[in-house]
């Protein structure tokens, strides 16, 4: 049989933590950046767990 390869493309866009959460970028810092302020765009920083109801559908994709 052969090996579970995980999704390349979830592989590129979450990230496992050491404490087994699965974290990812937010949404909305890629472009159209003229039209947002900049409070919105420092609220927008660093990652965030994904939500609950994603988690078992992206282990999967993971292989986890």
């Amino acid at each position: 049989m052969p090996k579970m390869k995980s999704h390349s493309g979830i592989r590129k866009r979450v990230k496992v933590t050491g404490g087994g959460k699965v974290v990812r970028q937010q949404t909305g810092r890629r472009h159209r950046m003229e039209g947002k302020s900049s409070r919105v765009t420092r609220r927008l920083e660093g990652t965030v767990v994904i939500a609950k109801a994603d988690e078992k559908r992206v282990n999967k994709l993971l292989g986890r």
